[in-house]
């Protein structure tokens, strides 16, 4: 047995690990894990030079894996963007983009937000001119919370070349004026890719956002992370930081094949090149990224039932599969392919028929190619049918839970709205997927759906179904709510797998890294009220502090 540089005695230890759930105390040399066991064992592998941690009574587990998160999106709205918050009025984000207007140069994109659902009667018909009243000089392009709906100025309109002939886009909706028929600033989907494209960062921006995001994780908690869609000049920011021995965290970043943000399919020749240029020790990219429709509140998840008649929604003519971003005979053979290529893809999908197709192009995979261990997932998994719970077992396909996007929160009323209060309570039914077999694991869709990427607070949803935040009081299917030792596996292990690198990290086991979190006491003596507050005391990944309080 080699001797220990460094151990951690002196408190409790859970090490997700079922071959030993507790322990006493941790050895860690070069970064691993080699002993995990009763203080007396551990302590007595001390050679010459050893460091003893003394935990005074402290709490340890393993780090959190956040499996869906848009770092450098997050990073770049908190150090370059608008951001009002997702409480803000209509009046507080002109306001915001009228000051932004009067900082920015002419040629700078004036970009941020979000606006909501909420705020679109306020908006008007025409929702343009709101903006064009604040700045026809400036480029103005404004997200909403889903991000997946744009409201732009008539210059960025003009400079993304959308003009009153524009025809509407496959896969994508243009809002127009019910007079004219002209453009009225509203793009969801398939038509967003020339406006989101206004949005350019430069090479030092994107390092700065790096750096930002990773710190931020860090102190959260996170010693790994998974990007859900990224591009060549953000996977260039990640290598570059790896290189410079900035990324702390194991990270992986999925190749996107097709989004509607994209503007096209990416060749998967393109893809190939991308994962082998830009891979790197704590890097990993062997992860493909597709969208199979949108959000409920732009009416573009696609649901097998109609979207509520009462809502504006022409239920008589509703066709399930006309909301889908990809046809699904197209959608099976690029799981088929990518698959073989080894790329673990993970598929947008809202709407229940979205998820069933995406399970029925898993399906086809496994038909084609036989059990390639790859385990895809359907990313948010919103809103799973009665008869699809127990395919993702049977598949082994992985469930993604982004508890921060059904707990009660800003955006309930319009899900409710547009798709009616009983069908809001399927909204992430993780107590039925786990009943059926399920794998799940957890991501924030942060800054997408989310205010923070904060895991407490998700991981807090997941045990109560409330919001932590007292603004959204209610709760949302409290029969969904699971148990913390049920939650934990979701926040480590399955996150592991999801990175691929359950031999890794994932749980405090002897020879994988020391990728490890000290809170100040057992999360099992806590409420979830005291869960969704908890900052972690220290954060250490692969045996080095990255973070401490």
């Amino acid at each position: 047995m080699p001797q220990a540089v460094e151990i951690w005695t002196g408190g409790t230890i859970l090490t997700m690990d079922p071959a030993k759930p507790s322990a006493e105390a941790l050895a860690v040399r070069d970064g691993r894990i080699i002993a995990v066991g009763d203080a007396s064992d551990v302590v007595n592998l001390a050679g010459p030079g050893a460091e003893i941690h003394d935990l005074n009574g402290q709490f340890v587990m393993p780090g959190l894996v956040e499996s869906h998160t848009h770092a450098i999106w997050g990073a770049c709205r908190t150090l370059f963007d608008i951001y009002v918050g997702f409480q803000a009025s209509l009046d507080n984000l002109l306001t915001a983009v009228r000051e932004r207007c009067l900082r920015n140069s002419p040629d700078e994109v004036v970009f941020g937000g979000p606006w909501r659902p909420v705020m679109r009667e306020g908006m008007g018909a025409n929702p343009r001119e709101l903006l064009d009243a604040i700045s026809t000089r400036h480029a103005i392009v404004l997200h909403d919370a889903s991000q997946h709906i744009l409201w732009c100025n008539s210059r960025a309109m003009e400079l993304a070349g959308i003009g009153p002939d524009t025809p509407d886009s496959p896969g994508g909706v243009i809002e127009r004026h019910p007079a004219t028929g002209v453009p009225n600033g509203i793009f969801a989907e398939g038509a967003i890719a020339a406006l989101r494209g206004l949005v350019q960062r430069s090479d030092a921006q994107l390092s700065e956002a790096v750096s930002e995001a990773v710190r931020y994780f860090n102190s959260l908690g996170f010693t790994a992370f998974k990007e859900p869609m990224a591009t060549k000049e953000e996977l260039k920011a990640y290598q570059a930081a790896d290189l410079q021995g900035h990324l702390t965290l194991h990270t992986a970043a999925h190749i996107v094949h097709s989004s509607p943000l994209g503007g096209g399919l990416v060749p998967y020749d393109v893809m190939d090149k991308l994962r082998n240029a830009y891979a790197s020790e704590n890097l990993h990219l062997d992860f493909a990224k597709l969208f199979l429709d949108g959000v409920a509140p732009g009416f573009t998840a696609s649901f097998i039932q109609p979207y509520l008649a009462q809502s504006g929604y022409d239920a008589a003519s509703h066709n399930p599969d006309a909301t889908l971003l990809i046809a699904p005979d197209a959608l099976n053979q690029m799981l088929i392919n990518l698959d073989q290529r080894g790329y673990t893809v993970k598929m947008h999908a809202v709407g229940d028929n979205a998820i069933r197709k995406g399970l029925d192009a898993i399906e086809a995979a496994r038909d084609a190619n036989g059990q390639s261990g790859l385990r895809h997932e359907i990313a948010h998994s919103n809103y799973v049918s009665d008869e699809d719970l127990g395919r993702f077992h049977d598949l082994r396909a992985v469930a993604e839970q982004s508890p921060k996007m059904w707990y009660p929160n800003p955006g309930t009323p319009v899900q409710m709205a547009v798709l009616g209060a009983d069908r809001v309570q399927k909204n992430h039914r993780i107590a039925d997927l786990i009943a059926a077999g399920a794998e799940m694991t957890y991501g924030s869709d942060w800054p997408a759906a989310a205010p923070d990427a904060n895991p407490w607070t998700g991981l807090s949803g997941m045990l109560t179904r409330r919001n932590a935040d007292p603004a959204f009081p209610g709760v949302l299917a409290p029969e969904q709510a699971i148990s913390v030792s049920e939650a934990l596996p979701i926040f480590t292990m399955n996150g592991a797998r999801s990175l691929r690198m359950e031999a890794e990290t994932g749980s405090l086991t002897a020879g994988k890294w020391a990728d490890f979190i000290v809170l100040d006491k057992p999360l099992m003596n806590m409420l979830p009220d005291e869960i969704a507050a908890v900052r972690p005391a220290m954060t250490v990944w692969k045996g080095n502090v990255v973070y401490a309080k």
